[in-house]
């Protein structure tokens, strides 16, 4: 069992940026996937970032070049450092953690970009 707890949401104004963080209640070295989902009102949870125990990561196209994902296998924490956001980026933010086969989500933390 894995409990993820997420934190570094808010409201941020275009262009800004934030940075999310997910707590894992035990070690994560040998986790196999870690990441980071959201979901849009009216829309279907999307995969935003991955990244395994080996370090690979890998990243929505809408994503790519402005959202770095990164963990910390020694204080058993994900991130998310979000940049150049923009207003279709607003979600509730969730993270994400498989172990073999089994799937953990966190409660999710709310990102709105507006101005």
């Amino acid at each position: 069992q894995v409990h993820l707890v997420e934190s570094g949401g808010g409201l941020v104004q275009p262009g800004g940026s934030l940075r999310l963080s997910c707590a894992a209640s035990r070690t994560i070295f040998n986790i196999n996937t870690m990441g980071w989902y959201r979901q849009a009102p009216g829309k279907e949870r999307e995969s935003v970032a991955t990244i395994t125990s080996g370090g690979s990561t890998n990243y929505a196209d809408s994503v790519k070049g402005r959202f770095t994902i990164s963990r910390d296998n020694a204080k058993n924490t994900v991130s998310l450092q979000m940049n150049s956001l923009k207003p279709e980026d607003t979600a509730v933010y969730y993270c994400y953690a498989k172990y073999k086969t089994f799937e953990y989500w966190g409660q999710g933390t709310q990102v709105t970009v507006s101005s």
